[in-house]
């Protein structure tokens, strides 16, 4: 078991999951956005009060499908993460209405969705900004972020076993 743990933590398995499902479901919903109609996008935006809704909606719908695409090869990963990740906490205070007793609750019991998933979709998110973009990246790929891997150096490591002798 401790040498299937240790392959598995080597190879990045973790962000590269994280990384191609959130990418995938934030692509999944900016395509949707253009396929419901920005208009439409508009009007929710604007009976929810977000700010500049004509703006918003196509800059939102955009900012999903290339974030999400991003995460998905793991390009600007944390830039990435950090973006649709303001797109989540808008979409909490305006949609979902959290900051007062009126919105839709933590699970909700009325037909409009609780924002359980939106949490769950801001953690993954929080934590490709923490952990980065794995090994398998295009950010590893160009050095961009560092891989954890370790270039292994004989003589130091023949130091230190004697000096602990």
């Amino acid at each position: 078991m401790h040498s299937m743990n240790s392959a598995l933590n080597r190879s990045s398995v973790a962000p590269l999951v994280l990384r191609v499902v959130l990418g995938g479901l934030f692509i999944w919903h900016g395509v949707d956005k253009f396929d419901a109609g920005l208009e439409m996008v508009e009007e929710g935006f604007r009976m929810w009060g977000v700010p500049a809704p004509a703006l918003a909606a196509p800059v939102v719908a955009v900012t999903e499908i290339v974030a999400g695409a991003a995460l998905v090869l793991g390009v600007l990963t944390r830039v990435a993460a950090i973006a649709l990740a303001v797109i989540l906490i808008g979409a909490l205070i305006w949609a979902k209405d959290i900051l007062t007793d009126n919105g839709t609750g933590f699970i909700s019991a009325r037909p409009d969705p609780g924002y359980e998933l939106d949490l769950a979709y801001l953690a993954g998110l929080v934590a490709l900004v923490f952990v980065g973009p794995g090994r398998w990246s295009v950010d590893a790929g160009l050095g961009i972020e560092p891989t954890g891997d370790r270039v292994r150096d004989p003589d130091l490591d023949n130091r230190l076993v004697a000096e602990r002798r």
